[in-house]
C-alpha cells in the first residue's frame, strides 16, 4: 500500500509498513550512522512498540535492519521499549531506554548491549534505576547521557503531579551504576517557564554546541495528550551543589511547524564533527481511515546539522542532502507579470528560491498553502514538507498528496526545481 500512496515519504528510510515514532539511539560507529525509533511493526496505531533500525553510511541512504529491542512478558520492559538513547561504554555499544511493567505504571531504565554492528542486542531482564525516591514527581521518562568536565551523567524528562515539568540528573559512576542527584532544572516560573510551557518534558537532550550549551525539551501536557512543540532554553551548565546546576538564560523554538516533535541530537566527535539531529513527524492531519487503508504512520525528518549563531539555534539539512538530486524540473526568473507558477507532478523535490516562493497543494478547485519563504529551500517528500530559511527558522508540516492532486511552486523571484531520487 505504501509503495502506491503518494503521500508516502519513500526517500526517508522508514519501514514501508507501521507506526513509527522518536528517533532514538542516533549514533555513529565504525563510519556507520545509526538511527533506532519507536516502532510497531504490526499497524499503524501507536502501541506494542519495539525499537526499529536502520543504517546508512551517506545519512541519506538508509538500509533497513531486523529490530533492536522487544518489549518482553514477564521483563521491566512488557508494555513496551520506549524512547531512549545509545552510548558506548568503553567498546561496547549500550541501549540505555525506557522501560515500563506490564503490572506497573513505574519507568525503569533499561539497558541493551550488542557489539560494534549493532545489530543483535542482548536486553536485560531488569532496570539499573526506577523511579526517584522524591515526592510529587508522578512521570518519568527518556534517559540521555552526556559528558561535562570528564565525568559521565544522564537526565530524563519528568512532571511533578501538580503540573511542573522538570529534569532529573544522574551521576554515572559506571555506565550501570547510576545515582540519583535530582533536579537539574524546573519549569515553574521564569526562563523556564516562559520557552517551555508544558506539564512533562519529554525526550530531553542536553549538549553544547558552537560553545553554548542546550537544553532541548519536548512539551507535553497531560489534560489533552497534546504535543504541542519543540523549545530549547540556552544557560550555563556548571558545578553546583552535589552535581550540576542548569540556569537557564534564554530559549527559542526549534522547528516552527506542526508537525515536527521529539528530537534527538547527536553531539559532535573527531569522527564526526557536525551536532545532528533527527526528529519524528506524525499524522495528526490524517484522517484515522487514511492511516489505517495506508498501512503506514510516522516518519522521520532528514538529517540536520545545528549550529548556534547571532543568539540562536539554526537547523538545516546535511549537505548530502543534496546528492538526491536527479535532475532539473525548472529554473528560472518571473516574467514581466513579476510572478509565475510551477505545477510539480514528481513526489520528491526540492525548491531553491532566491526570493519569494510558496508551496501549495491543488486538488481540483481546492488549494492549500503549505509553505512560505523568501530565500532558502523546501524539501518534499510524499507528504513531510521540510522548509529551511536562509539564515533562519526551520518548518516541517505534513500535505498529503492524492492521486487527483498535485503540488505547484509560485515565485516572485528565481526558483530552480529539482527532483530528487535514490
Amino acid at each position: 500500500m505504501s509503495t502506491i500512496d503518494p503521500a508516502f515519504p519513500a526517500l526517508h528510510g522508514r519501514p514501508d509498513q507501521g507506526w513509527i515514532n522518536d528517533p532514538n539511539g542516533c549514533v555513529y560507529v565504525d563510519s556507520v550512522h545509526h538511527v533506532f525509533f519507536q516502532y510497531n511493526p504490526d499497524a499503524p496505531v501507536h502501541g506494542n512498540v519495539h525499537w526499529g533500525h536502520a543504517t546508512s553510511t551517506d545519512l541519506v541512504r538508509w538500509t533497513q535492519q531486523p529490530i533492536a529491542l522487544f518489549p518482553r512478558q514477564g521483563a521491566a520492559d512488557a508494555a513496551g521499549a520506549w524512547s531512549g538513547v545509545v552510548a558506548l561504554d568503553g567498546d561496547v555499544p549500550t541501549a540505555y531506554y525506557s522501560g515500563i511493567a506490564e503490572t506497573e505504571h513505574d519507568s525503569q531504565v533499561m539497558t541493551a548491549t550488542s557489539d560494534r554492528n549493532l545489530i543483535e542486542w542482548k536486553q536485560e531482564q531488569h532496570g539499573i534505576i526506577g523511579m526517584p525516591e522524591e515526592p510529587g514527581i508522578g512521570d518519568v521518562r527518556d534517559p540521555f547521557l552526556f559528558t561535562f568536565d570528564g565525568r559521565q551523567y544522564a537526565i530524563q524528562g519528568a512532571g511533578y503531579k501538580d503540573g511542573t515539568p522538570l529534569i532529573l540528573l544522574y551521576r554515572c559512576h559506571t555506565m550501570t551504576d547510576w545515582e540519583y542527584l535530582g533536579p537539574l532544572v524546573t519549569g515553574g516560573s521564569g526562563v523556564a517557564a516562559e520557552w517551555a510551557p508544558a506539564q512533562i518534558w519529554e525526550c530531553p537532550q542536553l549538549f553544547e554546541v558552537d560553545g553554548q550549551w542546550i537544553l532541548m525539551l519536548s512539551l507535553w501536557n497531560r489534560d489533552d495528550h497534546a504535543l504541542d512543540r519543540v523549545t530549547y532554553l540556552t544557560g550555563e551548565l556548571s558545578e553546583g551543589g552535589v552535581g550540576l546546576k542548569f540556569l537557564p538564560t534564554g530559549g527559542g523554538l526549534v522547528d516552527h511547524g506542526p508537525d515536527f516533535y521529539a528530537p534527538q541530537v547527536v553531539a559532535g566527535t573527531a569522527a564526526e564533527p557536525r551536532t545532528l539531529m533527527w526528529a519524528w513527524s506524525w499524522e495528526k492531519s490524517r484522517s484515522d481511515a487514511d492511516v489505517l487503508a495506508s498501512g503506514w504512520a510516522g516518519v522521520l525528518t532528514y538529517a540536520r546539522s545545528l549550529a548556534f549563531r547571532d543568539g540562536v539555534l539554526r537547523s538545516e539539512p546535511v549537505t548530502e542532502v543534496k546528492t538526491l538530486r536527479a535532475g532539473v524540473l525548472f529554473g528560472g526568473l518571473p516574467d514581466g507579470t513579476g510572478s509565475f507558477s510551477v505545477p510539480v507532478a514528481e513526489r520528491a523535490f526540492e525548491v531553491v528560491s532566491g526570493g519569494g516562493a510558496e508551496l501549495v497543494l491543488l486538488d481540483g478547485g481546492a488549494e492549500t498553502v503549505v509553505a512560505t519563504l523568501g530565500a532558502g529551500r523546501i524539501l518534499v517528500d510524499g507528504s513531510l514538507v521540510e522548509a529551511f530559511v536562509d539564515g533562519g527558522p526551520a518548518t516541517t508540516v505534513r500535505a498529503y498528496p492524492m492521486e487527483t492532486s498535485h503540488f505547484e511552486v509560485r515565485a516572485t523571484g528565481a526558483v530552480t526545481v529539482h527532483r530528487l531520487a535514490l
